[in-house]
């Protein structure tokens, strides 16, 4: 599409930070293979959690949130069949177009299988997915006051169908050629997916579905060991931001892809390295309350949830941490807000820093 209509003058010129991340991204990839040949139990167990994350944060981007966290944990293990509400079943529907992914052979890449994707987001509801907009739509904000503003005017309902067989035919040309860096062939087609914004509803969350299958057959894995959609909700205003920078001017052709490879290639890079301190706290001599003291006192966010150290952790039982944190909390450098699951622990102040594991 229209991204993909002039590579070398669109994406010739490399910004040397791109260039960097590039590299390290490149690198990253390298060490994968390494692990799996030495830690294949520590990249299964990665695995297993990112999946959870990855369906739960990718849902709520959406506003799509079962607050009840041992259900949707039942929900996506597939331990219950009975959806009780929208968010439930739309839960459900990500959890199934995720794991049609990563459990079955989508190749090759077509509108067939977007449109694939899109009818299992909606299966479990009244939604008919799986068929394009019939109509034209616009993508806006809306205050808290009500006032509406357009973020940028999609592709017409009428010339979808060609738009998507497009870009789906320019991205394989271009990837089959080698003459343009993968990650950013993967980038371009996801901006160009997003403008287009062929459904009605559900397009956000097609297109990061599509972004870790891209990703993953070109070799580049780390979406399947640490969630993507984590790391897109926990930023997500520049996500938008860079999105908005990048669709001014697309359909003249005069957009600027930078603002959003930017963005696309931070996040790749951010998740390599989180990707190789997880893999080397697993290979850490100390003992499991160590590892998780550790990386509570000096890498977790101020505030945080018993989950957040679990996926930080691999390795470590629930009752491992629980345990440590009621040690910091003896200690006076952790407090609880709430109980149970849905508890959050903040690092109280002046304390924290003072640790000397």
């Amino acid at each position: 599409m229209r991204s993909f209509t002039d590579l070398d003058a669109l994406i010739g010129m490399v910004p040397s930070q791109v260039v960097t991340r590039l590299s390290a991204i490149d690198f990253g990839r390298g060490s994968e293979a390494l692990y799996r040949d030495q830690m294949p139990g520590l990249l299964t167990e990665l695995a297993n959690r990112a999946r959870v994350v990855s369906i739960t944060a990718s849902s709520a981007i959406e506003g799509v949130v079962v607050s009840d966290a041992d259900r949707a944990q039942r929900i996506i293990d597939r331990r219950t069949s009975s959806l009780r509400n929208r968010s439930e079943q739309e839960l459900a529907g990500y959890r199934d177009a995720q794991d049609y992914l990563l459990r079955e052979d989508w190749r090759p890449m077509n509108a067939g299988l977007v449109l694939h994707l899109h009818r299992l987001l909606f299966a479990h509801t009244a939604v008919s997915g799986g068929a394009f907009k019939t109509e034209d739509n616009l993508v806006v904000d809306r205050s808290p006051d009500g006032l509406v503003t357009v973020r940028f005017k999609p592709v017409p309902a009428a010339s979808t169908p060609f738009a998507v067989d497009d870009l789906i035919k320019r991205y394989e040309e271009a990837s089959a050629a080698g003459e343009h860096h993968p990650i950013l062939l993967v980038g371009l087609f996801i901006l160009d997916l997003l403008v287009i914004h062929p459904f009605e509803d559900g397009n956000g969350r097609v297109a990061r579905l599509l972004t870790g299958a891209l990703l993953g057959e070109r070799g580049y894995t780390v979406g399947r060991h640490v969630s993507l959609e984590q790391m897109i909700a926990g930023s997500d205003d520049a996500y938008y931001q860079a999105l908005l920078d990048s669709t001014h001017g697309w359909h003249e052709g005069t957009a600027n892809p930078w603002p959003w490879l930017d963005y696309f290639t931070g996040l790749l890079s951010n998740a390599y390295t989180v990707f190789a301190d997880r893999a080397a706290a697993a290979r850490s001599p100390g003992t499991k309350q160590q590892r998780v003291r550790e990386h509570i006192v000096r890498h977790a966010p101020a505030t945080f949830r018993l989950a957040d150290i679990r996926t930080a952790t691999p390795g470590v039982s629930d009752q491992t941490i629980r345990l440590v944190l009621e040690q910091l909390r003896s200690e006076g450098k952790v407090r609880a807000d709430g109980t149970g699951r849905s508890a959050t622990w903040t690092r109280i102040p002046n304390t924290a820093h003072a640790d000397r594991v």
